[in-house]
């Protein structure tokens, strides 16, 4: 190893150089593999190499891809991305040369989904069906262990043929690898299941195999599983007998994964705290010589040097923070840490639009996966534009339009800058924002935006102007509703703007995002000193990762309620229902340990000192509420926009101000980097 160094000295272990195999890599970050959808597009090839190519240029020195099936029954899905066709894989070189002009290295990921393929062929060590997939699966037979060993060995082969420098040989996440070594999932008697030695022996085969097809100079990284997080998991010493053996079998690098896509527990979402799992990477590192890495909710510059620092890991694994920002290790390294655009884990944009079947992106970055549709060179002829509102839309609307040259003043009433990302971040675990926030102001002052906080603009201020953008956001709904005027009745803007208090006994009208973001604000406690300690707790998560699955009790176990709450809405479907995939099971799974009460199908009848009066299954009841929080919808604030054009002043409107949906922050950001790309 290696302790060669570049750059700002804040960063000396991050930034350092450090040998893996017969490669030196030029710092110690991995961006992560991440299932991207990219290839389904006509032009999926160009639009990789884009995608990987400009994360090379911020200078990951490992860019590991979306997961290649080595094999038919082991794609996630009838359109995923496969490896075992020597001539479609020579398709890839492209990919490979974008990555390699920048300086960095590439490793396709070797994925077998196992019980996990959303497919009718899909396999597994034995017949026990996923609790997330439909489809049951077919139990392995001695003839297709034998195979599916030498599909991966040919994978990785057909993947250096097209230029790859390595795989990495997923074996995590509850995928077909992982599913072998566990008794959860593995109840074979035969040479591959019983004992521990059996267990292992499938992965173990995998990389020696890939090791003996592909030659000494081949990067092999395994991905391990260091916390199963499933009742059924594996213990800490059966985790660290398999990471010696991977190593023997002639691994580089042993990367850690977190969780099984079926736990109940989160692992990559905004309520999981920064770096907290460096402790299940630490006791694979004390077993093994070979490189290890950390990851999962390492988001900044600032934690992964911490976790380098401390000696628990050798290098950090960053996903989903390089679709945020492409280049966060070389600003990293030119001192610039302040203009990252770091990740806020929301998974709106990413896992949520995978699970969609859409190609992923960012919420904050609109640019990620989409690369070749937005230009980069200065406006020909510059525009001086105003843009009426500092909330999400505004801020990226002026911060592009800057950057492309055009003359920008930002005109907003409040005192601050943020809009409706000031109520968001005040949601437990929504903090993020703040993140975000500091990332605008610092590219506002950049690009030498001028700023008009505390001042709401005119029809007269905006004439003039070539060109005048309206995003003045939305404000809460107020239903008719007899009694709403009631002094108990309050809305979600003044309690998460902290204007109101409320009591220890509420109903919340409204049971969509902002009504559940609500109702984990009242009855999460305050946040605590040690926030990862926390966390665990709640979740039943064993901090040391020693326990079986590294669990310590039930993940859905019942905790103590702050308030007592009631969530109501007047649809009859399931309530949260149109919560993200990846992140709604969280928030009904934390509400329902505080004890929040939901109610679907009532129709809302009057307010008054008893409380909320409602008629629900035929029945009238009466919801006793010290206080009632109106989730009910938003009204875009559209008034300066019609003004305007009674005036003949054009203007474009974008954002909550042209449609009110929820506090969308994915579109409206979109909205705002795409309407400066085309002024």
């Amino acid at each position: 190893m290696s302790d060669k160094m570049f750059g700002s000295p804040a960063y000396a272990n991050l930034l350092s150089s450090i040998t893996a195999g017969r490669h030196l890599l030029r710092n110690r970050v991995i961006m992560g593999s991440m299932h991207t959808r990219l290839e389904t597009e006509p032009d999926g090839v160009a639009r990789q190499a884009a995608f990987y190519g400009e994360r090379a240029r911020g200078e990951a020195a490992v860019i590991v891809t979306g997961g290649f099936s080595p094999n038919q029954e082991g794609m996630f899905d009838y359109e995923g991305p496969r490896l075992d066709d020597a001539v479609e894989a020579l398709k890839l070189r492209p990919i490979c040369d974008a990555v390699h002009v920048e300086g960095s290295l590439i490793c396709a990921q070797i994925l077998h989904a196992g019980r996990y393929a959303k497919i009718e062929e899909c396999v597994a060590p034995s017949a026990i069906r996923a609790p997330i997939n439909r489809f049951p699966p077919r139990a392995m037979s001695e003839e297709d262990i034998r195979r599916t060993i030498d599909d991966f060995a040919q994978a990785a082969l057909n993947a250096q043929a097209a230029g790859f420098d390595g795989v990495e040989v997923m074996g995590s996440e509850g995928y077909l690898i992982n599913e072998f070594t566990v008794t959860r999932t593995n109840m074979r008697d035969d040479d591959w299941g019983g004992s521990v030695d059996n267990r292992h022996r499938f992965p173990v085969e995998i990389v020696r195999a890939v090791r003996d097809r592909c030659g000494p100079g081949f990067l092999i990284i395994y991905r391990i599983s260091a916390a199963d997080l499933v009742e059924g998991g594996a213990p800490a010493e059966e985790i660290v007998a398999l990471a010696r053996k991977i190593e023997f079998a002639g691994a580089d690098i042993l990367n850690t994964g977190i969780g099984w896509h079926e736990a109940r527990v989160p692992t990559i979402a905004y309520q999981v705290p920064r770096g907290a799992w460096r402790k299940a990477a630490a006791n694979v590192k004390a077993a093994v010589s070979i490189p290890v890495v950390a990851s999962n909710r390492i988001n900044t510059p600032e934690i992964a040097e911490s976790i380098l620092a401390s000696g628990e890991a050798d290098l950090v694994s960053m996903a989903r923070p390089f679709l945020a920002d492409p280049h966060i290790v070389r600003k990293a390294r030119e001192g610039r840490s302040d203009e990252i655009n770091t990740c806020i884990a929301c998974n709106q944009a990413c896992l949520d639009m995978i699970f969609s079947n859409r190609p992923a992106s960012c919420l904050v970055n609109p640019r990620a996966g989409r690369e070749i549709e937005f230009r980069d060179a200065l406006a020909g002829a510059p525009k001086n534009v105003a843009i009426v509102g500092g909330g999400a839309a505004g801020m990226a609307t002026a911060v592009e339009a800057a950057r492309l040259g055009h003359i920008i003043t930002l005109f907003e009433a409040e005192g601050r800058l943020g809009g409706q990302l000031n109520l968001a971040r005040a949601v437990p675990g929504k903090s993020e924002f703040d993140e975000t926030l500091r990332y605008y102001a610092s590219r506002l002052n950049k690009y030498g935006v001028t700023l008009q906080l505390g001042r709401r603009a005119s029809v007269d201020d905006l004439v003039g102007f070539d060109h005048v953008v309206i995003a003045t956001g939305v404000t809460p709904r107020i239903p008719d509703l007899p009694g709403i005027d009631h002094p108990n009745v309050v809305t979600y803007a003044q309690i998460l703007s902290g204007e109101r208090e409320a009591g220890q006994s509420v109903a919340v009208m409204g049971a969509g995002g902002i009504g559940h973001d609500v109702a984990e604000f009242l009855v999460t406690p305050a946040a605590e000193a040690d926030e990862v300690a926390a966390f665990f707790q709640t979740w039943g998560v064993d901090g040391r990762f020693r326990n079986d699955g590294g669990l310590a009790g039930d993940p859905l176990a019942d905790m103590p309620a702050k308030r007592k709450v009631v969530m109501l809405q007047r649809k009859t479907s399931k309530p949260g229902e149109g919560l993200g995939v990846s992140t709604g099971w969280i928030l009904r799974n934390a509400l329902r340990k505080h004890g929040v009460e939901m109610l679907a199908g009532v129709t809302y009848q009057r307010i008054d000192d008893e409380g909320l009066h409602v008629t629900s299954n035929g029945e009238t009841r009466v919801i006793t509420a010290d206080t009632i929080v109106l989730c009910t919808g938003q009204v875009s604030e559209r008034a300066l926009y019609e003004e305007l054009a009674l005036r003949g002043v054009r203007s474009t409107i974008i954002g909550g101000a042209a449609e009110a949906a929820e506090l969308d922050a994915l579109r409206a950001i979109n909205e705002g980097h795409r309407l400066a790309q085309s002024l």
